[in-house]
């Protein structure tokens, strides 16, 4: 087998374990990875704005106006009036959220952040230097992603 092969064949297998946790989530806990994130950082904070969310997610506000939208929806958030800011909405996770996010699987990006912070500082850079290359030989550079690993349905914003 040559080396292009065996580079697509680990390509698809990173494709392919999101895909299949992906798959798991959904059935488990009825979300997305990217949902499931949100809901986690909320509980973690207490309370949070779209924009922080945003911001830490490295998503557009669009794009997390759009995932608060579709939690609130399914009653796992909630949206309050700043007592700080008037013009800004906190975001206060539902004790249905805090239990989806109990009983939801072990997150993948989880198992990835223990895996890559055990290794030396040198292949962490090599490993970042690597997939940014990969990503711009698709093209992929400039595309809207948070650090979620989550395929999900592409066609739809989450």
């Amino acid at each position: 087998m040559n080396r292009t092969d065996e580079s697509l064949i680990s390509l698809r297998r990173i494709l392919r374990s999101t895909e299949l946790y992906g798959r798991k989530l959904a059935a488990e806990a009825g979300l997305t990875a990217v949902q499931l994130r949100v809901l986690q950082i909320i509980a973690e904070t207490g309370s949070s704005t779209a924009k922080q969310l945003s911001t830490r997610m490295g998503v557009t506000q669009a794009t997390m106006t759009a995932l608060v939208d579709k939690l609130e929806k399914k009653q796992l958030l909630t949206r309050h009036r700043s007592e700080v800011d008037k013009r800004q909405m906190d975001l206060v996770i539902t004790d249905l959220g805090r239990d989806k996010v109990n009983d939801a699987p072990d997150p993948l990006q989880q198992r990835y952040v223990r895996a890559f912070e055990a290794m030396e500082p040198w292949e962490q850079l090599m490993v970042n230097a690597v997939l940014e290359r990969v990503a711009g030989m698709l093209d992929a550079s400039d595309i809207d992603a948070s650090p979620v690993l989550d395929s999900g349905d592409l066609r739809a914003v989450r």
